[in-house]
């Protein structure tokens, strides 16, 4: 029995599929259904659990090489929202591009793990190193 880490089977079986250059999308409660990958629905109520909560539990054992967000992120949330994710993705780079262009990211990854964050465009594309 796992006693720490990630302990959801579903999401561990994501991430144990996950290779080089693969991608895996953490997404908002909003974020639509893609039937092509495969959704892990970890979503409970209205901000319970965030985009940041994920990134901040997988960090520890996925080598994140770089992370894609729509750049409408920074102009509908604050600096400290902004802050934020800058400091759970420390040392990632993050690539900005329109919405609609990281959408035609989604059906490459490997999965979606989707939350219930209600954060304005928080969703966010991880690639591993």
């Amino acid at each position: 029995m796992l006693k720490q880490g990630i302990l959801n089977p579903a999401i561990n079986s994501l991430l144990s599929r996950v290779r080089h250059t693969n991608t895996l999308v953490i997404a908002d409660r909003g974020f639509p259904f893609w039937p092509e990958i495969e959704t892990v629905d970890i979503s409970l109520v209205d901000g319970v659990p965030t985009v940041l909560q994920v990134l901040a539990a997988l960090r520890p054992n996925f080598v994140i090489g770089r992370a894609f967000m729509a750049e409408e992120f920074i102009r509908h949330n604050t600096k400290m929202v902004q802050n934020a994710f800058n400091k759970t993705l420390a040392g990632v780079p993050i690539e900005f591009e329109p919405h609609i262009e990281f959408k035609k990211r989604v059906p490459r990854a490997i999965g979606l793990i989707r939350t219930g964050d209600t954060i304005q465009y928080a969703n966010t594309i991880i690639e591993s190193a």
